[in-house]
């Protein structure tokens, strides 16, 4: 995949972070409240209301779609000087990552189906195999152009 395309998908994951930050910030916690009322959750040894747990848990999505979008920007400006398999395995990786991390929080907790819960970890697995490869392919240009090929 082009540079140019990298970036592209990664400005648009990062405008809809924005917009789901947004719509946590202006209305969520309403809705959640609503939604979740009296239902709590056991969460790092303390009792908490199931809203204010989920509320965060979106948020998290969010946040963690911002950064990996903005990864998917440096794969594309790195892919525009010097494309490499490496860079573009990474890309993949943070797209995917994007998807199955924030995506299943986003699902899990607009609708409480928590077996979507067990698909968040996949997408964190995800992440790492994109900074890893992104990684492998900065220390690749950096000892051999001829890495940068693969």
């Amino acid at each position: 995949m082009t540079g140019a395309r990298w970036i592209s998908i990664g400005c648009i994951f990062c405008g809809l972070a924005v917009a789901f930050g947004a719509f946590a910030a202006h209305g969520l916690n309403q809705v959640f409240t609503e939604k979740y009322a009296g239902q709590t959750r056991d969460f790092a040894g303390q009792t908490v209301p199931l809203a204010t747990k989920f509320l965060n848990d979106f948020r998290t999505g969010a946040e963690y779609q911002m950064y990996h979008g903005l990864a998917l920007i440096a794969v594309g400006l790195v892919s525009e000087r010097r494309p490499s398999r490496m860079t573009s395995i990474a890309g993949w990786a943070f797209a995917i990552g994007i998807v199955l991390f924030s995506g299943s929080l986003y699902t899990l907790t607009l609708t409480g189906a928590t077996k979507w819960g067990a698909v968040t970890p996949l997408g964190g697995v995800a992440f790492l195999v994109g900074w890893l490869f992104l990684a492998i392919s900065a220390i690749g240009r950096a000892t051999s152009p001829a890495l940068s090929s693969y």
